[in-house]
């Protein structure tokens, strides 16, 4: 009888034990919904698909960018598509690898990327930048980008 119960006992750990393996493997195989958002926003912008890019941004969005000025600047999905699409006139080739993203909590995602380009006159620039998008009900509403801004 004691070898039975001891038995059953040492069943039943190794069946916990197994379904705690297969959650956890479960949990790793599932991307974060705001990693897989910020994946497809760097695939349209190295596509150079400004329109389908600036979808993904809420009605109007909150940026922190040097290239806007100072403070937060207010902008609408068109502001944004035309932003990227004159960029784009200057430098052809514009592309941004990410380096590392850093999800933090629900709304957050840090991403950590180098911009490169060439200009028409054969000038090239590689730019690294830090953005920390707000990502709200499935779309961006805060875009706040860190780059030094200075030339040397």
């Amino acid at each position: 009888m004691k070898k039975l119960l001891f038995n059953l006992l040492l069943l039943a750990t190794i069946i916990s034990c197994t379904k705690k393996e297969e959650t956890s493997e479960k949990q790793i195989a599932s991307p974060n919904p705001n990693e897989a958002l910020v994946k497809q926003y760097y695939e349209y912008f190295n596509a150079h698909e400004w329109t389908k890019m600036a979808e993904m941004y809420a009605d109007t969005a909150d940026f922190k960018d040097p290239s806007l000025g100072a403070g937060i600047v207010k902008q609408t999905r068109q502001q944004t598509s035309t932003k990227y699409a004159e960029l784009n006139k200057i430098f052809p080739n514009l592309h941004d690898e990410v380096v590392a993203t850093y999800p933090s909590g629900e709304k957050h995602i840090t991403v950590e990327f180098i911009s490169t380009g060439t200009a028409a006159d054969g000038s090239k620039f590689e730019l690294p930048i830090c953005t920390i998008f707000t990502i709200e009900n499935g779309k961006i509403t805060k875009d706040f980008t860190y780059y030094d801004n200075f030339q040397e």
